[in-house]
């Protein structure tokens, strides 16, 4: 089994920055793609950036350019470091893991950008 714990997510104003990290525990060797979603309430839940085993990244378009990606692998850890943050960032942020054939997600951490 594999365990995810956030960590990072809070109350900023606009313009601001925010580092989200999100650590895997129990079987995390055997983890491929990690990255992050967020959801707004009455929203589907949309993917923000994403980072495979050999550090390849994809970002939605509405984040290129103000979001980074990153990751340890030896320490099973994903970030998400937010900068240029805008009030259409605030939602609830949720780190995901793929671990063949299933998803893994973790809690979410809510993050708020104050105009």
């Amino acid at each position: 089994q594999v365990q995810l714990v956030e960590s990072g997510g809070g109350l900023v104003q606009a313009g601001g920055s925010l580092r989200l990290s999100c650590a895997a525990s129990g079987r995390a060797f055997s983890i491929n793609t990690m990255g992050w979603y967020r959801q707004v309430p009455g929203r589907q839940r949309e993917l923000v950036a994403s980072i495979t085993s050999g550090g390849t990244t994809n970002y939605a378009d509405s984040v290129k350019g103000r979001f980074t990606i990153s990751r340890d692998n030896a320490k099973n850890t994903v970030y998400l470091q937010m900068s240029s943050l805008k009030p259409e960032d605030t939602a609830v942020y949720y780190c995901y893991a793929q671990v063949p054939p299933y998803v893994k997600w973790g809690q979410g951490t809510r993050v708020t950008v104050s105009s």
